[in-house]
């Protein structure tokens, strides 16, 4: 169904039709991103669309609906979070978004990509806190880009099979979820783990100096 209304839409739009299909996730779209991904993926295998511009194209939609989130996070501040907790059930995905970023601080923006609807509200919670743009890049859209090619390459590979993909979608994402949130703990700690030994490396020569 959604590889159908693709291809009728990118015969309309072109490739425009990937871009803002997934930036107007910001809004809701009742279709997940996971989804579109993986159809443009299947689009590229039959030959409708090319690999590169639809991977580009596709790549752009995801991360630009999700910076959307951030500027309105941080330019108009909490209200942009009160009108997306508004919404029928949010609160219990503000909730996780809250809960992430107390865990992981920034490294929130790399497991929330893995999550469906929470990957949303993360980029509003980071824009109302007023964490640098840069910073902001650094960790969305590097994750992004590794998010937004694994999953259209499972659907390049998959092909028409994506019907089969979609109904275990929710296995696969969580999966890839625990994953990345291991590696990002792994990171954190060797990062800490960096900190301490140069702190003590310093103190060290700092007190040799003192001692001559």
């Amino acid at each position: 169904m959604v590889v159908e209304m693709l291809t009728d839409s990118v015969g309309q739009f072109g490739y425009l039709a990937l871009f803002f299909l997934l930036w107007l996730g910001i809004v809701g779209m009742p279709i997940p991103d996971e989804v579109i991904v993986l159809s443009a993926g299947v689009l590229t295998s039959t030959g409708v669309l090319k690999i590169i511009p639809a991977f580009v194209a596709t790549y752009l939609g995801v991360v630009s609906g999700l910076s959307l989130g951030y500027v309105l996070g941080r330019t108009v501040g909490a209200p942009a979070l009160n009108w997306i907790g508004r919404k029928k059930g949010m609160h219990k995905y503000v909730a996780h978004a809250q809960s992430l970023l107390e865990r992981y601080g920034s490294y929130a923006l790399c497991v929330s990509y893995f999550l469906p609807v929470v990957r949303h509200v993360v980029p509003y919670l980071v824009g109302i806190g007023k964490m640098t743009f840069r910073r902001y890049a650094l960790f969305s859209y590097t994750t992004g880009l590794v998010w937004t090619l694994i999953l259209f390459v499972i659907g390049h590979i998959t092909g028409n099979n994506v019907a089969y993909l979609n109904a275990h979608l929710s296995t696969l994402t969580q999966g890839m979820a625990a994953g990345v949130a291991g590696l990002v703990l792994v990171a954190a700690v060797a990062v800490y783990g960096y900190k301490v030994w140069k702190r003590r490396k310093e103190r060290a020569v700092a007190s040799k100096e003192y001692s001559k």
